[in-house]
């Protein structure tokens, strides 16, 4: 049965192409939400990005037809503006006439409710208002076509116990295949600790991990696997910096909570790896965006890159050498992610921080970015989400992984142990 959905603004915003995932049902988009895109659209960052962008697509329809009218999709639902008269408005609750986007948005949902013959949703990221909805009849939903489940996600790797024959098959010949494991569903690039001993999954077969030509990869080996004057200290940190390293692996998406070592395992590996390093993270202020601060772009988002220099100072101790001298060289940059669009990044290392405060459709931005030769490293805590309407699994980190997951040019890994200290590691159980 065909439905009518209502898109509040923030779903637009978050998915400027949100108008096309609603099969071939009518999607309807009141005339209020157009005025706020339109208010929208000379912010700066991804927000007025994509509210510019809307704005192209409903204008680049209108060409098809009557937008009030109503326009076929080629998804085989329609699209329509919905425009009230003051006379289909008088129903509608008194107190609901007030200044408040939201509000208005509640009324044309209403007055569609009572018009339409056919049920009719309202599709918001916004709680509040899902909640407000609900106390005025009105079925709400959350927009879910982009979101992930974290929880049903792998952790990147396996532990299997063998047998002493087994094993030893394994150190001898450098690989086993999934009949001899007892294996299924094994995926391109997932990690294998085969009692103790590191495999990797590739091409039909768990390959044996080396440092280096001789060393045999294994929990009794971390000190020897340095990179950057960093070595891991677990298994998921092998692992991470073994796929960080690993130049068949373009995609790496690291998923921890504060101190599992995501950012500077990323950081070592670039450094090691000697190309250009790109590190970026979402700029998310409390009060006014980056453009009304003082000075250079560095200088700009030192605010909010200040955990990136403190593991670079870590790094750059380890390795004997200065952090300014470093940055001089121009071996490293500094970059405002917004300023990425646009841009073809060939042959570098970037490294995208706090990935959890970016949309899916931001982080599809970046990647499509990327030239021959650059490696991608997505890090962050989907616990720790600053950005409205995100959550702990629509979020692009989250999104990303889960859609890579079995692809052979990307690995993924969570994080669990803190290797911080005792203390961070306990508080980030207990509170």
């Amino acid at each position: 049965m065909v439905k009518n959905y209502v898109l509040d603004t923030n779903v637009l915003i978050h998915d400027p192409k949100a108008i096309y995932s609603f099969e071939d049902n009518v999607v309807v988009i009141p005339l209020p939400v157009i005025e706020e895109l339109d208010r929208l659209k000379k912010e700066a960052g991804s927000v007025g990005r994509n509210a510019r962008e809307v704005i192209r697509e409903l204008d680049s329809l209108r060409e098809k037809g009557n937008l009030s009218k109503g326009i076929k999709l080629e998804s085989g639902g329609m699209l329509k503006i919905l425009v009230l008269s003051e006379d289909e408005l008088s129903e509608v609750p008194e107190f609901l006439y007030e200044k408040y986007m939201d509000n208005w948005i509640l009324v044309y949902t209403l007055t569609l409710m009572r018009l339409s013959q056919v049920p009719t949703y309202l599709v918001t990221k916004d709680i509040n208002l899902r909640v407000k909805a609900d106390s005025l009849g009105i079925p709400a939903q959350n927009y879910l076509t982009d979101r992930s489940d974290l929880s049903a996600l792998s952790p990147g790797y396996r532990e299997l116990k063998v047998d002493e024959k087994l094993l030893s098959e394994f150190r001898h010949k450098g690989f086993l295949t999934p009949e001899e494991l007892g294996i299924e569903n094994s995926y391109e690039n997932e990690y294998f600790d085969i009692s103790g001993t590191y495999g990797i999954y590739r091409n039909g077969k768990v390959e044996l991990i080396r440092i280096g030509r001789e060393v045999i990869a294994s929990e009794d080996t971390f000190y020897l696997f340095k990179v950057g004057g960093i070595y891991p200290r677990n298994r998921e940190q092998f692992f991470a910096l073994h796929a960080l390293c690993d130049d068949e692996i373009n995609l790496v998406s690291l998923i921890g909570i504060a101190g599992t070592g995501k950012t500077l395992l990323s950081l070592a590996c670039a450094i090691e790896k000697r190309k250009r390093i790109i590190v970026t993270r979402p700029t998310i202020p409390v009060g006014r965006d980056i453009g009304y601060l003082p000075g250079k772009v560095e200088e700009k988002m030192r605010p909010w890159m200040q955990p990136i220099y403190d593991n670079l100072e870590l790094i750059m101790e380890r390795l004997g050498m200065n952090l300014e001298n470093f940055i001089k060289r121009g071996r490293i940059e500094i970059e405002v992610l917004s300023y990425i669009r646009g841009r073809s990044i060939p042959d570098q290392y970037m490294i995208i921080d706090e990935a959890q405060n970016l949309t899916p459709h931001e982080v599809k931005t970046i990647l499509t970015r990327v030239g021959e030769g650059t490696k991608v490293v997505l890090v962050g805590d989907p616990y720790q989400i600053d950005t409205p309407y995100l959550d702990v699994n629509s979020n692009g980190l989250v999104y990303t992984a889960t859609k890579f997951l079995r692809d052979e040019l990307a690995s993924h890994i969570i994080l669990t142990k803190g290797e911080r200290s005792k203390l961070a590691t306990k508080a980030a159980e207990l509170l």
